[in-house]
């Protein structure tokens, strides 16, 4: 007859050691027992006593609370929890600690994207994330609470964030009806910290702690900024919300995007960040409203320029209507050239993989297009003593077409590596880089 295993007994065990340690620790310490020392000639006894009590509270009290999660999750999470599966997480995590530090500066959908990918690879991820959305339900709560929108932050959060699903889709969620209609909880938990502390940085970071965020999430500016355009046909439109919308009308391209004040102040900590970063990426992201509007801040280019880091813009794999129609790879570089310095850039990372044709057509339906890079763009490039990278970096999901975290987040830790360090760090990133898919 085969016994038949019982997963409760691996719990039932370690209560039991836990029930015997704590006799022994308490026999050990018992005032009881000290009235007979005469009994026992070296005191020590009562230390040796005491401190096996202890040990053996310290093994039932991990191994239950182990055995106790393998159980729940096994069942409910279906994770593994296994001794040799939490010995690989706690490697992992060590070395995703000595991972390559990258900053990556910009907004909106294609920065929360890229960073689920970069996580994979590094913990030593920090992003500057724009703060001049005024629409949707940050806009609304921005005007009423006078805070800085929290959408593109709150995005990143969750791309960082060490949290099980249930948690993302809470955090994504948005009210469907009521006052609060079209605003997402993850935005109301922002603005909560945010009442609690006074202080908006100090909320973003209070949160990144409540969800065990993988790196740091920063806003590019603490002041209350207002993002402008100036067309090619000399008008001006007021808000970020508006540029695109507008513009369709319009339909006349952007000249140059700035922003009111015009003095607006990084974060010392995203200054530190950038000097101290082997990469920081551009992109990707809306180019005149998500990733120009973090190069505006004051002195950010200039401590982009002196930083050692390589230096990777990554321009959408499609054209956004009213804000960047018809551009090209190369025109898209030359926007950020224009709003920054001329040798900014070292690296480009373009798709040249070819989009199915139903999907395309939906997009073509709203007025977008592929953005690819020609041979004649790559040779000016080349002269710009910008390189390039190409590669397939298309997922589409549910119609949707954004970039390949993971085929992407590779190409940049590869590029780490390729810039030449010391044997010890390429070691350990060439670990990572092998692991991070």
């Amino acid at each position: 007859m085969v016994k038949r295993y019982n997963k409760n007994l691996g719990v039932k065990r370690w209560i039991v050691l836990g029930i015997i340690g704590l006799l022994i620790f308490a026999l050990g310490i018992s005032p009881l027992i000290t009235k007979f020392r005469g009994l026992v000639t070296n005191d020590k006894i009562y230390f040796l006593i005491t401190a096996i009590g202890g040990i053996l509270i310290f093994i039932a009290l991990k191994k239950g609370i182990v055995s106790l999660l393998t159980i729940v999750n096994k069942y409910k999470y279906k994770v593994d929890l296994s001794r040799g599966s939490v010995n690989n997480m706690i490697q992992k995590k060590r070395m995703l600690e000595k991972g390559p530090k990258i900053v990556v500066l910009g907004g909106g959908t294609g920065l929360s994207i890229l960073l689920k990918g970069l996580k994979e690879y590094t913990s030593n991820i920090t992003a500057i994330v724009t703060v001049a959305d005024d629409g949707g339900g940050s806009g609304v709560l921005r005007e009423d609470l006078g805070m800085l929108p929290p959408g593109d932050i709150r995005s990143c959060i969750i791309s960082l964030a060490d949290t099980e699903p249930n948690m993302e889709k809470l955090l994504q969620y948005r009210f469907e009806e009521g006052k609060l209609k079209g605003q997402s909880f993850g935005n109301l938990f922002i603005a909560a910290m945010n009442g609690i502390y006074g202080n908006f940085e100090k909320a973003i970071k209070e949160m990144g702690n409540v969800l065990a965020v993988k790196g740091k999430v920063l806003p590019m500016t603490l002041e209350n900024v207002t993002l402008f355009a100036k067309l090619e046909n000399g008008q001006v439109i007021k808000g970020e919300s508006n540029i695109p919308e507008v513009n369709k009308e319009i339909k006349s391209r952007i000249e140059k995007i700035f922003i009111k004040p015009d003095k607006s102040y990084p974060l010392k900590e995203a200054i530190d960040s950038i000097k101290d970063a082997d990469a920081i990426m551009l992109g990707p992201g809306s180019l005149y409203t998500s990733v120009i509007p973090n190069i505006l801040i004051k002195d950010i280019v200039k401590y982009i320029n002196e930083s050692d880091a390589l230096k990777i813009y990554v321009p959408n794999v499609m054209t956004q209507p009213g804000e960047t129609d018809n551009y090209n790879v190369l025109e898209h570089v030359e926007a950020v050239l224009d709003h920054s310095k001329k040798d900014i850039i070292d690296y480009v990372i373009a798709n040249n993989e070819l989009i199915p044709k139903e999907v395309l057509d939906k997009y073509n339906e709203d007025g977008a297009d592929p953005v690819y890079l020609s041979k004649d763009e790559e040779e000016k490039l080349k002269k710009m003593n910008i390189k390039v990278v190409k590669d397939r970096l298309i997922d589409i999901k549910s119609n949707y077409i954004r970039h390949d975290a993971i085929k992407l987040s590779s190409i940049i830790v590869d590029l780490v590596l390729k810039k030449g360090m010391n044997k010890e760090k390429i070691n350990i990133f060439e670990y990572i880089f092998k692991k991070g898919s």
